[in-house]
This record gives C-alpha cells, sequence and structure tokens, in this order.
C-alpha cells in the first residue's frame, strides 16, 4: 500500500500560519487593558477637606504619610500637614488634662494639622511636673513618637494632678531598663529645660497655650487656654489669609472664645 504524498509548501504555509496566530495571541494578552480596581487613578487619592474657609492647594495622597521624625519635640498626625498646632503644656495641669483628648480627636478629624508637645511645667506643680516629663520623655526617647503620647495619655489619667503627682508606688507599665536608666539621670532633661525655656522667651506663663503655625507662609498666632475646634478653624483661617502682608505672630486677644479661666 502506498501513502499518498503531501504537498511541501502546504505543510509549510501551515506551519507559518499557526506561528503566526501564535504569536498575535502572546502580543494581545501582554498589551490589553487592566480592568483591575487598582489601575484607577481615582482609588489612590482622596480629596482634602476644608478647614474652615480653606482650600487645600493640592490633594493630600490617600496612603499613609511618611511617619513623623522621632525625638523632641514630638508630634502627632500627618507628617506633611500644612499647619502645625504647637502646645504649650504641663502634666500636672488640669485644663491641660481635660482638653488633651479633645484636641486629639480635633487633629484625627482634620488631616491638614498637626501636634506638637512643648514642655512647661510650672513652679507651681513642682516637682512633680518635671519627673512626670521626664518619664514621657523617656519613653519617647526609647520607644519612639507613639511611645511618648501612650506615656502622656496614661500620666493624665493616673496623676492626681494640681503638683500632687501619681500615686505612690505607681509606676509606668512596660517601662525598659534603658527608659528606666534614662529616667534616673538627666538624658531627658536638657530637652525640657530647652521648651521652658523658649517659652519663657515668647512671655507664656499659662499652660495650655498653643502656638498655631502655617508651614507654607511660616507665619504664627498665639492662642491662649484651650480653644475649642470652631475657634481653631477660625484661627487657621486667619493665619492662612494673611498672606506676605501678615505679621510674622499675631496674638488672638485673651477674651476670645475657648480662653482658659485663669
Amino acid at each position: 500500500m502506498r501513502w499518498p504524498r503531501l504537498d511541501r509548501s502546504r505543510v509549510v504555509l501551515a506551519g507559518l500560519a499557526a506561528l503566526a496566530l501564535l504569536i498575535v495571541v502572546v502580543v494581545w494578552a501582554m498589551l490589553r487593558p487592566d480592568t483591575s480596581p487598582s489601575a484607577d487613578p481615582a482609588a489612590t487619592t482622596l480629596p482634602v477637606g476644608m478647614l474652615g474657609g480653606v482650600k487645600p492647594d493640592t490633594l493630600l495622597n490617600a496612603r499613609p504619610a511618611a511617619p513623623m521624625p522621632a525625638g523632641p519635640p514630638w508630634r502627632y498626625g500627618r507628617s506633611d500637614a500644612r499647619f502645625t498646632v504647637i502646645e504649650y503644656a504641663d502634666l500636672e495641669c488640669p485644663f491641660c488634662r481635660a482638653y488633651f483628648t479633645v484636641l486629639k480627636r480635633w487633629i484625627d478629624a482634620h488631616p491638614d494639622v498637626a501636634w506638637q508637645w512643648h514642655h512647661l511645667p510650672l513652679a507651681m506643680h513642682e516637682p512633680a511636673a518635671s519627673t512626670e516629663a521626664r518619664l514621657v520623655e523617656c519613653v519617647g526617647l526609647h520607644g519612639g513618637q507613639a511611645a511618648f503620647w501612650q506615656a502622656v495619655e496614661w500620666v493624665y489619667a493616673h496623676t492626681r494632678g494640681d503638683g500632687q503627682g501619681l500615686p505612690e508606688g505607681l509606676r509606668y507599665p512596660g517601662l525598659t531598663p534603658a527608659a528606666q536608666q534614662c529616667v534616673d539621670g538627666a538624658a531627658a532633661d536638657a530637652a525640657i529645660r530647652a521648651q521652658a525655656a523658649e517659652a519663657a522667651q515668647q512671655q507664656i506663663a499659662a499652660t495650655p497655650t498653643l502656638r498655631l503655625q502655617d508651614r507654607q507662609s511660616d507665619k504664627t498666632l498665639l492662642l491662649r487656654g484651650p480653644v475649642e475646634g470652631d475657634a481653631l478653624l477660625s484661627a487657621i483661617d486667619l493665619v492662612a489669609a494673611g498672606g506676605a502682608d501678615a505679621a510674622p505672630s499675631k496674638e488672638m486677644p485673651a477674651e476670645s472664645p475657648g480662653d482658659m479661666p485663669r
């Protein structure tokens, strides 16, 4: 029996056609558009809400901002926030204690505002005020930003206030040997004294006192007392609207909303 002879030209053409089809399929698979949710540019950014009447110039990325730099002065909030609320506070001050959770909640709700802590231990609250300032500084120096703010919150939750200090025998939970050595020494004292001296130079003698800073224009506004949220928004509007013609530093009148009882 004889097999039929194959036409070599037809075999070659069929092979070339199959190869061309394979190439088309591979190229289509590589170049087809990505329809997954991550390909949508709108999914990676969120518009920033207005702060009072201030409209941000740019959008803040929805991804977490870079972490705050470690070390004093300690900061809370986004590292790229345009505005900073600098608080001069005493850990034995009852007004500061009541204001702490209020301000923290407000900062959490306003991502374009960060919070910066400055120690101002008052003479009437010594030595407890400086002892507690040393504790939270040392916890922060050996544990980072989050550890510092947790220590401040813990002190406010447990101190008897008005210079009475922490209850006898109460120790900060989880204090590491390195942090304890810092507390027993003088490593943190320099930062505390420097911040208190800076407050004295600016004639700040009561707590809490706030200094609102616009990092874009470097204008500031001094606010005395535990200022409520609406007053903070008004202060932000005032600083942001000042522009180049505004004075480098202004002070809100003492009778402004939220002024601390004297």
